[in-house]
């Protein structure tokens, strides 16, 4: 049998005894340390009183200052394993600029007040953090940054991407997943501290949306403290977005606002194709124009140039294709870039086919996100109206584009292929208000094939001249 010397002689070098009590003087145990042990304890990792016999000290063993730190670093191991932090056990508070990455002076606020209110939670951790804005500004430095925090003070804290963890809960149901699905779903569910990163990034299937509202709802209604990071919450779940925007639990932290590229297409008009559309490369000529087609260019051409300079109201070019309309679009646009201005130029057909495929599950881009782009944008080209699809989805979609430009008299300029009566009625009796509307008829040829401009007859087909 083991005796009770060797018993303690084996505890006393796994140092495996925990103990919070201070020493009063170092160990009498025999000072026989090699070189580079501890010079406290010589090695030995406990000390014990120097105290007379009656003292109620007297034989109580007390770890040395080194195991303690063994100790210590042994407990922040084991909650770093159980955080599945990995890596990101690197990502501190220290290590995140105060201001962010952004240089956009209210973007850099944005990040600051976020900061400080992410140090707030990890410093007492209830209800919900929400960390929204753009890849790259700091959402998941954040957030590992609480659950590090809570780590290095002794809490427990899980974090997990969530197209991992879904990935995780289906490999789960393999016959041969060492870890079972009752297992990391609990586990998940109930963590004293949750971290979500890149909330929506996952494959938005029926499965994986019930599973992250199934985890999510349950911790909803026990309150319990979670991080989550996204870049929008367009497109998510909306039971998830309910929760995710509940005032009572949770709080909304943006750190970074997107900025939006000055310039922004759809239909494939990229900037070097718009690049030698200027005024300067306009020839008001024409090719094979006559002298009435020479006058409507000039006049068309003036009208852009006045347009460019101060964008007010709509501007709308009427003309065969190929006579000089998308051109002086682009003219426009070129423009307002030089001087730093916002342009959305949009050719129809392919926005509503764009609109469209934003329906689809496998879309990036929500639909809302798009339709509100073109709508607001603070100068719209359109170009090619009437050469879509006359379907009364198409009809009823730009009809809302239009009548919100409408309405709100955001600069506009238009192409049109054809006569206005061709038109749907709504937009064809919005692009002729004279309150509001510019029209000017391109009489010339198409340059491409010297085709022949259609005979302009009607008070709709007289354009009124620049302004």
């Amino acid at each position: 049998m083991e005796s009770l010397g060797d018993i303690l002689k084996r505890s006393l070098t796994q140092k495996n005894t925990t103990g919070d009590t201070d020493t009063s003087s170092r160990s009498s145990l025999p000072d026989d340390g090699a070189e580079g042990e501890c010079p406290i304890c010589k090695g030995r990792g406990w000390l014990r009183f120097d105290v007379p016999l009656d003292h109620p000290d007297f034989g109580r063993l007390v770890p040395c200052e080194c195991t303690k730190k063994e100790i210590e670093q042994g407990r922040v191991s084991r909650l770093e394993r159980y955080s599945n932090l990995g890596p990101l056990t690197r990502l501190t508070f220290d290590k995140l600029l105060p201001r962010g990455r952004s240089s956009d002076p209210q973007n850099q606020e944005r990040f600051a007040r976020c900061l400080e209110a992410a140090k707030e939670f990890s410093r007492e951790p209830k209800g919900w953090l929400v960390l929204s804005g753009p890849s790259g500004c700091g959402k998941t430095h954040m957030a590992a940054a609480i659950a590090n925090q809570r780590i290095h003070e002794g809490h427990r804290a899980f974090f997990i991407i969530v197209p991992d963890l879904l990935d995780h809960l289906r490999t789960t149901f393999s016959p041969t997943s060492d870890v079972a699905y009752d297992e990391l779903f609990e586990r998940v569910r109930n963590a004293p501290l949750l971290v979500l990163d890149d909330l929506g990034s996952q494959s938005s299937t029926p499965w994986a949306e019930e599973k992250l509202f199934q985890i999510l709802n349950h911790r909803f209604n026990t309150e319990l403290p979670t991080v989550v990071t996204v870049n929008n919450l367009g497109g998510l779940d909306e039971r998830l977005v309910a929760r995710l925007q509940d005032p009572t639990i949770a709080y909304q932290c943006e750190l970074e606002k997107p900025l939006k590229p000055l310039f922004q297409e759809i239909g494939g008009l990229s900037l070097q194709f718009l690049g030698d559309k200027t005024f300067e490369t306009f020839d008001t000529r024409g090719i094979n124009a006559d002298e009435r087609g020479r006058e409507s260019l000039q006049t068309a051409w003036e009208a852009a140039r006045q347009f460019a300079e101060a964008p007010e109201n709509w501007l709308v070019f009427l003309g065969v294709h190929g006579c000089g309309k998308t051109h002086l679009a682009a003219a426009i646009a070129n423009h307002q870039l030089r001087a730093g201005r916002p342009v959305f130029f949009a050719v129809v057909p392919d926005l509503l086919d764009h609109l469209r495929s934003t329906f689809s599950p496998e879309s990036k881009i929500t639909y809302d996100r798009v339709f509100e782009g073109v709508k607001s944008s603070p100068l719209l080209i359109l170009d090619d109206l009437g050469t879509e699809s006359s379907t009364p989805w198409a009809q009823e979609k730009l009809y809302q584009i239009l009548n919100y430009r409408y309405n709100s008299r955001l600069p506009t300029v238009i192409t049109v292929a054809g006569f206005l009566e061709e038109l749907e009625g709504r937009l064809s009796s919005r692009l002729q208000d004279p309150k509001l509307s510019n029209l000017i008829f391109i009489h010339a040829p198409d340059y491409r094939s010297q085709a022949k401009p259609p005979e302009d007859s009607g008070r709709s087909r007289h354009p009124r001249r620049g302004r």
